[in-house]
């Protein structure tokens, strides 16, 4: 791990960023100021930084994922070369223990300071490829169209307990809107669809994933997202973590003896994706559909196996994506 000298703590806005520097030797905050949130004001930090005799590639800039306000300084540092750590708001919110107000600059300054103390859990940030970047907008935008067609869709409930007279005024319209809809959604499918064509990794991957039982087109294109092209979660237990699947044990001396459950904190796009896989494996997939009826035979809870069946998968696909060969169904070898 290299041994920075500095660490630059940035809070982030849609307009402005808070930048804090803190000398790693001495542990105080050297100079706070403020820049736009665009190219201009990047440089310009950039400027002050090296004004200050700071060795740029012994900084490293530490900032919240903001979604797309993000996204400029991300790529500026990748662009330059940075060591840049971008970490959930959440974690950095219940590191900082019992705080009274809010500033950004206090904000920035506290991301300062928590890249010093956790500097044993540095993962540094990268940006993913453009075709990675292109899938996850695009498919922002399905999630958008799917739950707009179930709020339209919801007009025929309408349909015979209000007078037809009345539900006429609406009908032709709405039939319209979701006819357009659905048009969006399946150019959208194939506008993803011809990105992984395009891309000879990304299409590898999507042909691996695919070849596991009850995985469909969308769990694996999401699974690639997710996984930034499997570059940033080095097995499938911490994939299954992010997901929501992976069961933790609560228990504390000896009157709290919880089962071990699942953590409502999840990406829960993903984890719904890997139910609807769950469901469909246990019933094409002999392998799964032999452990789901031998373990709901054992008495087990029904949610429970298929949790451990959406953990399987997830296995599977870590498998097949790390000796870069399909998924191989050995149940038919069985004489």
């Amino acid at each position: 791990m290299k041994n920075y000298l500095f660490h630059v703590g940035i809070d982030i806005s849609k307009l402005k960023l808070d930048v804090v520097l803190v000398d790693r030797t001495t542990n105080t905050l050297e100079v706070h100021f403020v820049v736009p949130n665009n190219t201009k004001g990047l440089k310009r930090m950039l400027s002050v930084l090296k004004q200050r005799k700071v060795d740029l590639q012994r900084t490293l800039y530490c900032f919240e994922n903001t979604g797309v306000y993000t996204f400029p300084l991300s790529c500026f540092c990748f662009e330059n070369g940075f060591d840049y750590w971008i970490v959930p708001a959440v974690e950095i919110k219940r590191s900082k223990g019992i705080t009274r107000g809010k500033s950004d600059k206090s904000e920035a300054k506290d991301i300062a300071y928590y890249s010093i103390r956790n500097i044993d859990k540095l993962q540094l940030s990268s940006v993913p490829e453009q075709s990675v970047q292109q899938l996850k907008l695009l498919f922002a935008e399905r999630e958008k169209i799917k739950k707009s067609l179930l709020l339209f869709g919801s007009t025929k409930e309408n349909s015979g307990y209000v007078p037809l007279d009345v539900y006429r005024t609406v009908e032709a319209q709405n039939k319209k809107t979701i006819k357009f809809l659905k048009a969006s959604l399946a150019v959208i499918d194939a506008k993803m669809r011809e990105l992984v064509k395009r891309q000879p990794k990304l299409k590898r991957q999507f042909e691996l994933i695919k070849s596991i039982k009850g995985v469909g087109d969308n769990t694996a294109i999401y699974f690639i997202i997710a996984t930034k092209g499997f570059e940033v979660f080095a097995s499938a237990r911490k994939l299954a973590c992010y997901a929501g699947v992976a069961p933790f044990e609560y228990s504390s001396g000896s009157s709290i003896r919880g089962g071990t459950k699942v953590n409502h904190m999840a990406d829960k796009t993903m984890k719904s994706l890997l139910q609807m896989c769950a469901l469909s494996a246990v019933r094409h997939d002999a392998q799964l559909k032999a452990y789901y009826l031998r373990k709901q035979g054992e008495g087990k809870n029904k949610m429970l196996v298929l949790n451990n069946v959406r953990c399987k998968i997830i296995g599977r696909i870590f498998a097949v994506i790390n000796r870069d060969s399909p998924f191989v169904d050995t149940c038919k070898f069985v004489a």
